[in-house]
C-alpha cells in the first residue's frame, strides 16, 4: 500500500453536491487538478476508463485530469514522460487486445482490494447506480478481474487467481 501523505482525495466541487446530481465541471475543478499534479509531478496517472458508469463522474473526472495535463504539456517537463493509465472498476473491462499492462493479483491482493472498496463510502452495499447489473460493487470488480486472469491462462500465459487490466491514453 502507499503511505497516507502519498494518497489525495480531491473534493472537487463539481462533485460535493451533497445530491445524487452533480454540478457541472468549472475552471476551479481544473485548478484544484492543476495544482495537486504540480505538487506531486507524478509519472503515472492512474484513471477510471470505464466510462458507460451509471452515474457518469468517471468520465468527467478523466476530462478533468486530461484538461490539467493539456494545459501543464509544454510547460512542465515532468508531463512529457507521465503516463496515464485508464482502468475499469466493476463495469466492462477493456478487450484482451486493447489491454497494455495486465498486473497479477495474489488471492491476498484480491482480499486487500476487496477490503479497500469497502472502505470507499460510494461502494458499500448496493450501488446507487447499479445500471443493468444488481451484484455488489466489490462482487463484480473481483469477478472482473478474476475473468481477465482466466483470459491470459487461455492464451498460454501463467495462471494467476486475479489480473488488473490497464490500457495507456497518450494525452
Amino acid at each position: 500500500g502507499l503511505q497516507d501523505d502519498h494518497i489525495h482525495f480531491m473534493a472537487l466541487p463539481f462533485y460535493e453536491t451533497g445530491k445524487t446530481k452533480k454540478n457541472s465541471v468549472g475552471e476551479e475543478d481544473i485548478q484544484l487538478t492543476i495544482d495537486l499534479l504540480q505538487k506531486v509531478k507524478p509519472q503515472q496517472i492512474f484513471a477510471a476508463g470505464d466510462f458507460a458508469d451509471p452515474n457518469g463522474t468517471h468520465l468527467v473526472c478523466f476530462k478533468i485530469i486530461l484538461a490539467a495535463l493539456e494545459r501543464l504539456k509544454g510547460k512542465e517537463a515532468w508531463v512529457e514522460d507521465c503516463w496515464l493509465w485508464m482502468y475499469r472498476g466493476a463495469w466492462h473491462e477493456f478487450e484482451t487486445h486493447e489491454i497494455e499492462m495486465a498486473v497479477p493479483l495474489s488471492p491476498q491482493e484480491v482480499i486487500r482490494k476487496r477490503n479497500a472498496i469497502f472502505k470507499h463510502q460510494s461502494q458499500k452495499d448496493r450501488p446507487v447506480f447499479p445500471g443493468d447489473d444488481a451484484r455488489e460493487f466489490w462482487v463484480r470488480a473481483e469477478d472482473r478481474t478474476r475473468d481477465t486472469a482466466h483470459r491470459y491462462d487461455r492464451l498460454g500465459l501463467a495462471e494467476y487467481e486475479a489480473m488488473e487490466a490497464f490500457k495507456r491514453y497518450m494525452f
